[in-house]
């Protein structure tokens, strides 16, 4: 079997993947990110046609297309081990393409927008996501941080035009065309795809399956190494303990402005989340490839930071004041979002990046799908949105608190390392000293 090359981090090839992930993740969280305008449009029109629990039934389709696309991230990981990254990618950026043309046919219709919008668009996206981040691992080593932060930051800079994007769409063509222009948009992910070329084969896409039981054939999807990794697993537990309230600024951000903020730009608070994120990402993804900088503590970091301004977001009567807290919102954001992919490849090494980052995404798609739901159907109760966001505050403190674990793991497995290397630097010794003296033997015998 012929050598794995290793990453080149750097030349025309490789910065073509990197553009081509960035636009990936650009233009599927430039969607997601700015949903909340959209929010605003399908909220009016079921509270026009006077809907019950028009605000949860709105922020379902939200939570769904972030949710959707976690969840099944575990199965992307798996699909793209096994059939190749190119035609995982190209597949999801079909399965969006026609979530976004169905939506524009039913929009009067919850049901099918649940179904079109919110779980078909989350297929494509997790069939699209994770590729644009595993094939990273293939081209970059060294600046691996730096590269994951040039591709998330794709997200923020669509995260910034999207939403003046779709609100000059919906006020010129109305929400049924806005959607179809969409789907002409990110029919762009199917041409990324080709841009994926792996430099070398899952081990799992080299397998036959030889046998037909069942536990084999599951193996063969699997990658049962990255759970042997207590240090991973504890991460995959803590972050998405973490990320309970994360997506609930995101969903219900442009509504609590109108409510409490009447007059100012319900488009700006999210616009500074995205620009502050688009820094972080690149200025956190640069500090994590330095020598000596713990990539957890980056991310703890930001869960702390992420917590306080999601708890105090309430209380905040100034305009000015609370765009500023935004602002601080969003950096730590771009940090938490752009360490993920080098902790999972510091984890379990590029050949395991792949299910570790999709298990990490579907493990928090379960909260982040009920965090902006459950707010707002609080909302829907309250008529306040207090209480939600002080609620999406407090798990990031529980999570960062439980990733304090790992590094004492961490100093226990580096103990081992030392220990194991100074045994085996003595016995290095030992033979140097047995061949030593055995030449010195033949020397007197001569």
């Amino acid at each position: 079997m012929p050598e794995e090359k290793q990453p080149p981090d750097g030349g025309t090839r490789a910065y073509i993947v990197l553009f081509a992930s960035f636009l990936c993740n650009g233009l599927i969280f430039g969607i997601v990110n700015s949903y909340s305008i959209i929010y605003n449009e399908i909220y009016k029109n079921y509270t026009e046609n006077k809907m019950d629990n028009a605000a949860a039934k709105a922020s379902l389709i939200g939570s769904l297309m972030i949710g959707t696309t976690f969840l099944l991230s575990m199965v992307s990981g798996m699909v793209s081990d096994r059939i190749g990254i190119r035609p995982t990618t190209c597949i999801g950026g079909f399965i969006i393409t026609c979530s976004l043309l169905i939506s524009s046919f039913y929009i009067e219709n919850v049901y099918v927008l649940i179904f079109s919008c919110g779980i078909m668009y989350g297929i494509g996206a997790s069939l699209t996501y994770i590729p644009s981040l595993t094939i990273i691992g293939h081209y970059f080593k060294k600046n691996i941080g730096l590269a994951n932060g040039f591709v998330t930051l794709g997200s923020s800079v669509f995260t910034i035009i999207m939403p003046f994007l779709l609100d000059y769409l919906l006020k010129t063509v109305g929400l049924n065309t806005c959607f179809r222009y969409l789907a002409a948009l990110l029919s762009c992910l199917m041409l990324c795809s080709f841009a994926f070329k792996p430099r070398f084969q899952s081990p799992l896409t080299k397998k036959s399956i030889q046998d037909d039981t069942s536990e084999a054939y599951f193996a063969n999807f699997l990658n049962i190494s990255i759970w042997k990794n207590p240090r991973y697993v504890l991460w995959i537990v803590a972050v998405p303990i973490a990320l309970c309230g994360y997506f609930v600024p995101y969903v219900h951000m442009a509504m609590f402005i109108r409510k409490n903020f009447k007059g100012e730009n319900e488009k700006l608070p999210v616009v500074c989340i995205a620009i502050t994120s688009a820094i972080g990402r690149i200025l956190f993804g640069k500090l994590s490839d330095l020598k000596g900088v713990n990539s957890i503590i980056l991310q703890q970091l930001s869960f702390v930071v992420i917590g306080i301004v999601s708890i105090l977001t309430p209380f905040i009567k100034n305009y000015t004041l609370l765009l500023m807290a935004i602002l601080i919102m969003g950096l730590f954001d771009g940090c938490f979002i752009t360490v993920v992919g080098p902790i999972a490849f510091k984890f379990c090494g590029p050949k395991g990046a792949g299910q570790a980052i999709g298990f990490l995404l579907g493990l928090i798609s379960i909260p982040i799908t009920i965090g902006p739901t459950v707010a707002g159907a609080i909302y829907d109760q309250t008529k306040s949105y207090t209480l939600p966001f002080i609620l999406a505050g407090i798990p990031p403190f529980i999570g960062a608190a439980m990733m304090t674990k790992i590094h004492f793991m961490e100093s226990a497995e580096d103990e081992i390392e030392c220990v194991e290397s100074k045994e085996s630097s003595e016995k290095k010794q030992l033979t140097s000293d047995a061949i030593n003296t055995k030449e010195t033997g033949k020397i007197a015998d001569v």
